[in-house]
């Protein structure tokens, strides 16, 4: 299958890109730099060569393609629109893209995560059945903007596209993971001296190994039915502050409790206060069952102990 990705230089591109090779795949990567194109084409992929703005480029690559899979994002609008504008730019990505592949059967696969659609208080981990939140409209600046791309990829199947998503645990975490929550955490932690988590710590994240993720991707593309999310969840949900007291016992710092009256106030989480708040347990049982998907690499805490994360010095 000639595959066509975005996002081939993030953090979960390159693993993306490397295990579609490894599985007999022909692999096409965006790439809007001479640096990025030189990345993807070690990967063993070609290079072509656009940004994420070129909507007409972004339809003509996934016509020419039997498949995509969307990983990349505008980052580069947060300063100046902030979520409401990057998810305003996504969804006319994948508008673009249902324009190319309406009618095709071809798959298409976007990346989400298991944070986003609102599912505080749902009492239960989360399931892919349980469809994202009612989303806001992103041109207007509404709640939950980032859901209504969601939506709108799961609606490209009833247009004969094959398309799904993936939902990315808070935590995506591998040897070349350098800005992620982890190493965020880190930082946070030595600069203030303690590792904070939020009230109690018994709000509960979910973890994937960068590696795990990228083959349900794969799987997805290769034989996952339209209009399903899919979790991509290795470690199902453990409390917050159980990461907080391993990051601790690693640094030699003390874990502390944040008061929630303080948690949105300039002090020690900043703008991460409403993120480790996230209570978000998830289930995998049905991606497991139906794409046949085994986690394989080391869990979030086993491969905190590999010590990249905590580099000597």
């Amino acid at each position: 299958m000639h595959v066509f990705v975005t996002g081939g230089t993030g953090h979960s591109g390159p693993y993306i890109i490397s295990d579609l090779i490894a599985a007999g795949h022909e692999v096409t990567a965006l790439a809007r730099s001479d640096k990025a194109e030189e990345a993807v084409s070690k990967l063993g992929a070609k290079a072509r060569r656009g940004s994420l703005d070129d909507l007409d480029g972004l339809k003509a690559a996934a016509a020419d393609s039997d498949g995509v899979i969307h990983v990349a994002h505008r980052q580069d609008l947060i300063p100046t629109g902030g979520i409401n504008a990057v998810a305003a730019a996504e969804h006319k990505i994948m508008l673009a893209y249902g324009e190319a592949l309406a009618g095709t059967g071809k798959p298409l696969v976007v990346s989400a995560s298991i944070g986003g659609p609102g599912w505080e208080g749902l009492g239960r981990p989360a399931t892919e059945e349980d469809p994202s939140l009612p989303g806001g409209d992103p041109y207007k600046g509404t709640l939950r903007v980032r859901n209504v791309v969601e939506t709108t990829v799961i609606g490209l199947a009833e247009q004969g596209v094959r398309s799904s998503i993936v939902r990315i645990p808070e935590i995506m975490h591998s040897a070349t993971d350098n800005a992620g929550f982890l190493p965020l955490l880190v930082g946070l932690a030595k600069e203030k001296g303690v590792v904070g988590y939020p009230g109690d710590g018994e709000n509960r994240w979910t973890a994937v190994h960068a590696r795990d993720l990228a083959s349900v991707f794969r799987l997805a593309l290769e034989k996952g039915p339209a209009g399903r999310n899919w979790h991509a969840v290795a470690d199902e949900g453990f409390p917050f502050r159980k990461l907080a007291e391993a990051l601790g016992n690693r640094l030699n710092l003390p874990a502390v409790s944040i008061p929630a009256d303080v948690l949105m106030l300039p002090g020690y989480f900043g703008f991460l206060a409403n993120l480790v708040t996230l209570d978000t347990p998830a289930s995998n049982a049905i991606t497991r069952q139906t794409l046949g998907w085994e986690p394989s690499q080391p869990g979030l805490f086993a491969d905190l102990d590999n010590g990249h994360y905590f580099p000597a010095g």
